[in-house]
């Protein structure tokens, strides 16, 4: 099935050259020029694969379109990149602590962005076996779904939380350092600042509760997930 991108932008011509790049690689493409217009084309069925977000709109701030679109039930686990002229590394950060899968800065390459966001599409793409659940103790993974459940509740996590977990879980017993975790999970070299892996495993943690204890912190080091589930309460 085709992968449908989502491009958010109050720059039309911007966004349709954006989105002919994009269609040239195969893919279709959704066009928004404001953000509620995004955010009705995000919950519509079938959902897009991917959204491409300025954070300058004319009516909702882009992070207020992201906020809304991970607090929707439907949209939550869609990969967003972020796209805008503010390209201060506080900002990057700042997009990445939010939880942002990438951030392309303006002006930018139309090649680098369509590796971008072919990266983003293959880090979603099933798994191996994707069917079968993976079960660790209280924790229950479904790779084809994207689902996670903790003691039988399911947790809904976004794109990037998933792909966090499951790299951890997959891995588990090994001691996986922060650049290895940007590199692996976020797509980057090492380079972005290591606390954006503390913020979101903190989030993590907090969002899978009882099963946070699987995670363990090794300072100075970085993250392991146990190699058996047992001594969790």
């Amino acid at each position: 099935m085709r992968k449908t991108i989502l491009v958010v932008d109050d720059e039309k011509d911007l966004v349709t050259t954006v989105a002919y790049a994009l269609e040239q690689e195969g893919w279709q493409t959704l066009r928004a020029y404001d953000g509620r217009t995004a955010l009705k084309l995000a919950a519509c069925a079938p959902l897009p694969d991917l959204v491409l977000l300025d954070l300058m709109l004319p009516d909702l701030s882009g992070t207020e379109v992201y906020r809304e679109l991970r607090a929707g039930g439907m949209t939550a686990a869609i990969p967003i990149m972020m796209v805008t002229a503010r390209n201060q590394e506080i900002d990057r950060v700042v997009g990445f602590e939010m939880g942002a899968d990438d951030y392309v800065s303006k002006p930018f390459s139309l090649r680098e962005l369509v590796l971008r966001v072919r990266a983003i599409l293959r880090r979603m793409e099933r798994t191996e076996n994707p069917e079968a659940d993976v079960g660790f103790g209280r924790l229950r993974i479904n790779p084809s779904g994207h689902q996670v459940w903790v003691d039988g509740s399911e947790v809904p996590l976004t794109a990037l939380e998933f792909r966090l977990l499951s790299t951890l879980l997959i891995r588990r017993g090994r001691v996986l350092s922060r650049e290895t975790l940007l590199h692996d999970v976020w797509g980057h070299d090492p380079g972005l600042p290591t606390r954006t892996v503390d913020t979101h495993i903190q989030r993590l943690r907090k969002k899978i509760g009882s099963a946070s204890l699987y995670i363990e912190t090794l300072r100075g080091v970085g993250y392991r997930f146990r190699s058996t589930p047992e001594l969790v309460d």
